[in-house]
């Protein structure tokens, strides 16, 4: 039986508007379209277009670039338009073709001029190379011949730096193709798959990330630390494996890049402390790695959002899956591996409120922008945080009219996300006092709390039911 699709209603969505505008357009002189979708390994990018093409009916060919020489993917590519409904697909049976340029016109030459058909290529990065060639390749065919069938082009790729890359200025592929990134599952999308609450949706989505292939395994209802048993003791589960293969297809030969993804993983946050706990690394290597990562979209470097200039940049690990990982499993694999999962589960579960308490706030304070407005408190343009080096002042939400140097401060507001502790009077004191060393402006101020609030002094209180709202629109 083949488990139900859940989520991504949008990306559906854009898919299908796509398509039509394909359909649209049959009798103009150029009615093909391409999109570019990017997004971390393991996000659903595959699945998702599969979903897409089984409700859409329409013919297509989908193929998956893999790592080989250009007689092995050539040889690949005509096998999947051979084996695909698209019409006259048998030409390919003949002879493979010589090169991408031959493939890719004969390909144009099996494609229809009455019906839209879909051509996928996934893991587009394998086949382009430092030189160009294939982007070269890829945008002559796609002008002169692809662009005048009614077709639907999807580039699938997972390096973001590369996907990212493809479309800019002064290279071949620019302004030929629409960019579609797509992210992780939404925790309303969780929400859905695992029967949870608000709540415990939300501790779910920090646990996977929000990656289909480790949704899949919570079974409806199942609390946290069910589900940890059971995935933790079964040594080739997606929650310790997913990982482990995206580090190896990311960084197969880049040592200082993973060590100082650990060390961030580890909860390093400040420049100097990355690098002692990466070994103690130059200022150079760490620029070039955590440039790499930043670039991949695997780390962010955040400054204080507030109304004076700031160097005092912390990052961190933009996917809670991996951040998890790192902290918990990655340096405990050998005693998963020797059946003492047990112990693992025992440690995850003593740090997991102070754990949860940080990975949840960058979360959080995305559902807070796509609230607002709301309660009272206007829309921001830029929802971030404010610290000073020696964190005597650290302000949980920011909202302004722009980042990462503010004209305006719009709203303040402190996180407390703990199951028996409201937010209270001492709590909106320390929030008070915060905002007098910022500003004397009287800027509202909110909540962003697990469980409730006993004070009410506050301009708005935004609960888990809230949140989990915030991506229900």
């Amino acid at each position: 039986m083949v488990a139900s699709f859940v989520g991504r209603r949008r990306e559906l969505a854009a898919l299908d508007q796509t398509l039509a505008g394909v359909r649209a357009e049959l009798t103009s002189g150029r009615p093909g379209r391409c999109l570019i979708l990017r997004g971390r390994r393991r996000i659903g990018k595959s699945a998702l277009v599969e979903e897409f093409l089984r409700r859409s009916g329409v013919p297509y060919v989908f193929y998956t670039a893999t790592i080989g020489t250009g007689t092995e993917q050539l040889t690949d590519f005509s096998d999947a338009v051979r084996d695909s409904n698209l019409p006259d697909s048998e030409v390919f049976a003949d002879a493979v073709p010589g090169n991408w340029a031959a493939a890719l016109r004969q390909l144009a030459g099996v494609l229809p001029t009455g019906e839209p058909t879909v051509v996928v290529i996934d893991e587009l990065p394998y086949l382009m190379d430092e030189a160009g060639k294939f982007e070269s390749t890829l945008q002559r065919a796609w002008d002169r011949d692809l662009s005048r069938k009614p077709v639907l082009l999807i580039l699938i790729g997972s390096d973001l730096s590369i996907m990212k890359a493809l479309t800019s200025y002064g290279r071949p592929f620019h302004q030929r193709g629409m960019d579609m990134p797509i992210g992780p599952l939404s925790p309303a999308d969780v929400a859905t798959m695992t029967g949870l609450d608000a709540a415990d949706a939300l501790d779910a989505t920090l646990l996977t990330g929000g990656l289909p292939i480790i949704c899949s395994r919570w079974r409806h209802h199942e609390d946290l630390w069910s589900f940890l048993a059971r995935e933790l003791g079964n040594p080739v589960s997606p929650l310790l494996v997913s990982a482990q293969l995206s580090l190896a297809a990311e960084f197969p030969d880049q040592a200082q890049a993973r060590a100082v993804l650990g060390a961030i993983g580890a909860g390093k946050r400040t420049f100097t402390n990355i690098a002692r706990a990466a070994g103690g690394i130059s200022h150079s290597t760490l620029t070039r790695a955590t440039d790499l990562l930043i670039g991949k979209g695997i780390v962010a470097g955040d400054l204080p959002l507030s109304l004076r200039p700031s160097r005092e940049r912390r990052y961190r690990i933009t996917d809670s899956y991996l951040r998890f990982w790192f902290t918990f499993l990655g340096p405990h694999l050998a005693e998963i591996d020797r059946m003492r999962s047990d112990l693992t589960v025992d440690r995850i579960r003593s740090g997991w409120t102070t754990w949860r308490g940080r990975a949840i706030e960058p979360l959080l304070r995305e559902a807070i922008a796509r609230i607002l407005p709301a309660e009272g408190i206007p829309a921001a343009p830029a929802v971030g945080s404010y610290w000073t080096r020696g964190n005597e002042i650290e302000i949980d939400i920011v909202g302004a009219d722009r980042a990462p140097i503010a004209m305006e401060l719009l709203f303040l507001g402190s996180i407390k996300w703990l199951e028996r502790s409201a937010f209270d009077s001492h709590d909106l004191a320390a929030l008070q006092h915060h905002r007098a060393r910022i500003t004397d402006k009287p800027v509202p101020l909110i909540a962003v709390t697990r469980s409730g609030s006993t004070t009410r002094h506050l301009d708005a209180v935004f609960q888990p039911a809230d949140i989990l709202r915030a991506w229900l629109s």
